[in-house]
């Protein structure tokens, strides 16, 4: 349910940037975006080269020059495929691959474009042995799940998102209410209107919101740590615990429910204690 105000905003506030087509995508005959015929390039290059050359001292200045503009052209265009992005199914994937570096692009690609089908994928990477990757594909589960594939619902989300940041609680209850009257499949809508829920103090509202979200998102590990806050604050330790296991066994990268968990196996320990 709760991220740190920071993280919220990062993650929520972002907006989708729009990319251009991949190379897969090109349509073949069109002329403003035929492939790149790279052999014939060179060989005028070569071409080119040759006459240099052989030609008397004033000619070749001229064919330098053409050299030089002919370099810089293959350079651009060499740099401009190599920055195409890749599809989501390759950024899918390549979080296989053995290079490290490979599988943090890969998952900030589907932060980017991935859809609900690549979150189980995500998940996965949470366990990464490189901790960039494991960032990036906590990052990426955020941003999958702060779409919800409606238009007017983003545009509710984010101004939702927007009046929690300025602490305009009501008010961004009122938004996200609307959100998941208007579209009740969306659980990120479900999420934020619990965790505003929790920061008013109404826990009954805020527990039934985490139902909700868990019943369309199993593997939402903000959820589960949302629960473990509500119970710890009602003190119901054993289920705070029980809770925050759940969360960390989803995703164990969450220092803070790490260390909530031995704060509430303290706690337990103590009560039972007392009992004896």
């Amino acid at each position: 349910m709760l991220q740190t105000a920071q993280r919220d905003s990062h993650e929520s506030c972002a907006s989708i940037s729009a990319f251009p087509e991949t190379a897969a995508s090109v349509r073949e005959g069109s002329p403003s975006r035929r492939p790149i015929q790279w052999t014939g390039l060179f060989q005028v290059f070569s071409v080119l080269q040759s006459a240099a050359e052989r030609s008397r001292p004033s000619k070749r200045i001229e064919v330098r020059v053409l050299l030089v503009a002919l370099a810089s052209t293959l350079w651009l265009a060499g740099t401009a495929a190599q920055s195409q992005p890749i599809s989501r199914e390759q950024a899918a994937q390549s979080l296989s691959q053995a290079d490290a570096q490979a599988r943090r692009e890969a998952a900030g690609r589907l932060g980017e474009v991935g859809t609900t089908a690549d979150v189980p994928l995500l998940v996965e990477t949470l366990r990464d042995p490189d901790a960039d990757t494991r960032d990036q594909a906590e990052q990426a589960l955020w941003r999958i799940w702060a779409r919800s594939g409606d238009p007017e619902t983003d545009r509710l989300y984010q101004a939702g998102i927007e009046q929690m940041n300025a602490g305009d609680l009501q008010q961004s209850i009122i938004t996200f209410t609307r959100i998941v009257e208007l579209k009740p499949d969306f659980a990120e809508g479900w999420n934020k209107r619990a965790t505003l829920y929790f920061l008013v103090g109404d826990l009954r509202k805020s527990l039934a919101d985490c139902d909700e979200v868990m019943k369309r998102n199993p593997y939402h590990f903000g959820a589960l740590s949302g629960y473990a806050l509500i119970y710890a604050r009602l003190e119901y330790y054993d289920r705070a615990l029980e809770y925050s296991r759940r969360a960390l066994a989803v995703n164990p990268n969450m220092t803070g429910v790490r260390q909530n968990i031995e704060l509430l196996e303290r706690l337990l320990e103590e009560r039972r204690a007392r009992t004896i």
